[in-house]
């Protein structure tokens, strides 16, 4: 089968897991399952891998994709933010090696009527669980332009969010990817290295819709609770919210401190629970950003679970 292109960091991943015959992981981003493939492939013939996904989309192609690894692959339609209750329900109490691959997929963006990109006209819905009943046309059709400022500001990061979300507003109703990618390009211009005047306008809203920012806070510590000693937790983050979050979570569990600059001493005092494998996040090779460039802004942070 011609799978969905090989996921981001795929050999960095499966180097930081270190998979082994017998082991137990958790791929808790599914997605194609390609970073699943690889861990099963290293812990033949007797590793087991659970994995989550609230896509049934990317379900389907990963079932299909790990079929001939029979039971050892364990699919589960239910968020990240479950692992615990997951875990329990098979009698894992702990786990060698849990990836969390964030954020939005290669198969996402090219499904035009997903509603994620705006370079096809389609419904402006950004549902990684189409399930759910919250969009992105619910978002940018309700709020008001204060709290719609609010929101670009916070999760796209947008200079001119207040401007934006005044065009919005005076442009209602927005219901199509094209319809809101005109509307913030009439009053915004191009980012850097020429990124559309709507990106950010589109990260903002499919974070605030999927809730992603929320779900790794509540995800991280379920993680690094369920790793076996010497167990590891890969996380990729896409952008700066969401890296930011690991790291600090990262840190604060490897026992450093993680006091705000201004504040005049520390008063963290943490026990370690794990050590960073880097102090720096790894990022992928030129080779891998030249074959897929959406690969660019992936940061891998990876820590070991103490005795």
């Amino acid at each position: 089968m011609d799978w969905p292109h090989r996921p981001v960091l795929y050999q960095e991943v499966l180097n930081a897991l270190q998979p082994r015959a017998g082991g137990r992981y958790v791929d808790g981003t599914l997605g194609a399952g390609g970073h699943a493939e690889g861990i099963l492939q290293r812990s033949a013939p007797d590793g087991l891998l659970l994995g989550l996904d609230v896509d049934p989309q990317a379900l389907a192609i990963a079932a299909e994709r790990l079929a001939p690894f029979g039971e050892r692959a364990i699919l589960r339609r239910v968020s990240y933010t479950t692992l615990s209750e997951q875990l329990a329900t098979l009698g894992w109490k702990h786990v060698d090696g849990i990836v969390l691959d964030l954020g939005l997929s290669s198969m996402q963006i090219d499904q035009a009527e997903r509603g994620f990109s705006f370079r096809e006209d389609a419904p402006l819905d950004m549902r990684f669980d189409p399930s759910q009943p919250l969009t992105a046309a619910d978002l940018v059709n309700t709020l008001d332009e204060e709290a719609l400022a609010d929101l670009l500001w916070r999760y796209g990061e947008e200079r001119h969010s207040r401007r934006v979300a005044r065009a919005i507003v005076h442009r209602r109703p927005i219901t199509t990817t094209r319809q809101l990618a005109d509307v913030v390009a009439s009053v915004t211009s191009s980012g850097k290295r020429g990124m559309h005047p709507a990106t950010r306008t589109f990260q903002a809203l499919r974070i605030a819709v999927n809730q992603e920012l929320a779900n790794v806070e509540a995800v991280l510590p379920q993680a690094i609770k369920a790793l076996a000693p010497g167990g590891r937790l890969a996380v990729i983050a896409f952008h700066s919210l969401e890296d930011r979050i690991v790291k600090r979570a990262f840190k604060a569990t490897a026992g450093m401190c993680v006091c705000p600059p201004e504040q005049p001493f520390c008063d963290c005092e943490r026990e370690a629970q794990v050590r960073l494998l880097k102090p720096f996040p790894m990022r992928p090779s030129e080779d891998e950003v030249a074959q897929n460039p959406r690969a660019r802004s992936a940061r891998l942070r990876v820590v070991e679970k103490l005795a």
